[in-house]
């Protein structure tokens, strides 16, 4: 009965991490006080376990304030009540700063007033590593100017830098790890908002994406996007299309260059890159109404990977969504030809390009994972493919729903 009523005072002491946590990027002191700068994690099961749970506190907020430009990092609890060791049978709160500290920078601070006062050299911060692109959008009648920026490993200062950005991944990308900085061939592009105050141009990182430089045979190379991120106060603008299409834009123009391809694409990634490639085999030959409505060809793929650097795969996915686009849904026949064209990839051979398949090749040994599929009947493998069917037809309309919002 005792051991009952102290199980549930402890409840009293759990809190969401998502919730509690809160981050803030600080371009001046007022920040600090208003609520309108802050934005919550994603995910923190990375820290803090797949309950994403802390124990040993009530009202409990976990501030992580960085400076907009530099990333100088402060982070500090607050709560109405801790737990006590003494009246909980010797239950202890979780140590929420050793958890947060074993992933952040060392010469992060718990002291507002030491954070506030590195706020004004902020003024002094200049982006590392060579300007790419620049663009404005509009937003709420204001224009914002933004800049992409290109980093290395040996660009001076960026590693220390990339040690403070990098801390983002674990709370907004699933499975993140930070990367190996020892190895060269690992490319930087940051994004960065480019505003002023007093009239004095200041600078406020907005995203980053990292980039792999495989090695091709016989003297290529194919780099590869491993992790993309927009912060939250600037997602839903657009940033994520400039950022691929700038690192796009750049492999272009080196003809070492074979093809670019994605590691483990989220499905919201997977949209993002079917609307940029989308937009640019639009402008291909090979992607005309009159082409893709004859039926996917090695021309198609050819051309997309001689001009635009995509893989035969991504080819494929982007003459799919061109196709639906040029299908009149409403004539059964036509949308039946369509329909059979798509399912034909997906069971060829059967789904194994597809991301449930790899999921359980992942999970699987081989002779389990032959063992799982063969013992699907037919009637199951017809209901996978029309599952999986309408889930690629989901996606695909979503893309060209954007498409068409932005040719407006």
């Amino acid at each position: 009965m005792g051991g009952s009523i102290i199980k549930n005072e402890l409840e009293a002491y759990k809190c969401c991490a998502n919730e509690a946590i809160e981050f803030k990027l600080v371009r001046q002191e007022s920040d600090i006080e208003d609520e309108n700068t802050s934005f919550k994690p994603d995910m923190t099961h990375q820290l803090f376990g797949n309950n994403e749970s802390i124990f040993g506190f009530k009202d409990l907020k976990v501030q992580m304030f960085y400076s907009a430009a530099k990333l100088e990092t402060y982070i500090m609890l607050k709560y109405s009540e801790k737990v006590s060791p003494d009246t909980t049978d010797g239950v202890m709160p979780d140590d929420v700063v050793k958890v947060l500290a074993s992933k952040m920078p060392s010469d992060f601070t718990s002291n507002l007033d030491d954070f506030l006062s590195k706020l004004p050299k902020e003024a002094n911060f200049k982006p590392h590593g060579q300007l790419l692109h620049s663009y404005d959008i509009t937003k709420g009648g204001e224009n914002r100017v933004f800049e992409i920026y290109k980093a290395e490993i040996s660009t001076p200062g960026f590693l220390e830098y990339h040690e403070r950005l990098q801390t983002f991944v674990l709370f907004y990308i699933d499975a993140a790890s930070y990367i190996d900085v020892d190895d060269d061939r690992w490319k930087f592009y940051v994004l960065y908002e480019k505003y002023l105050t007093n009239g004095n141009p200041m600078y406020a990182v907005a995203g980053y994406m990292t980039v792999y430089e495989y090695y091709a045979y016989p003297a290529k190379i194919r780099p590869r996007i491993s992790q993309v991120l927009i912060l939250p106060p600037f997602q839903r603008q657009s940033h994520g299309a400039e950022l691929i299409q700038t690192f796009y834009n750049e492999c272009y123009q080196r003809k070492e260059v074979l093809d670019i391809t994605v590691e483990d694409p989220s499905e919201n990634f997977q949209r993002l890159r079917d609307f940029v490639d989308v937009k640019n085999c639009l402008k291909l030959q090979s992607f005309q109404k009159e082409s893709v409505q004859r039926g996917f060809c090695d021309g198609m793929a050819k051309e997309a990977q001689e001009k635009l650097k995509l893989t035969k795969r991504q080819a494929r996915r982007v003459y799919e969504i061109l196709r639906l686009k040029a299908t009149d849904t409403s004539n059964k026949e036509e949308y039946k030809k369509y329909r059979l064209d798509v399912k034909k990839r997906l069971n060829a051979p059967f789904q194994k390009n597809g991301r449930d398949f790899q999921k359980l090749n992942n999970a699987l040994q081989p002779d389990e994972l032959t063992a799982t599929v063969n013992s699907l009947t037919r009637e199951q493998r017809l209901g996978y493919l029309e599952n999986t069917f309408n889930d690629h037809i989901d996606m695909y309309r979503h893309v060209l729903e954007r498409i068409a919002a932005t040719s407006i």
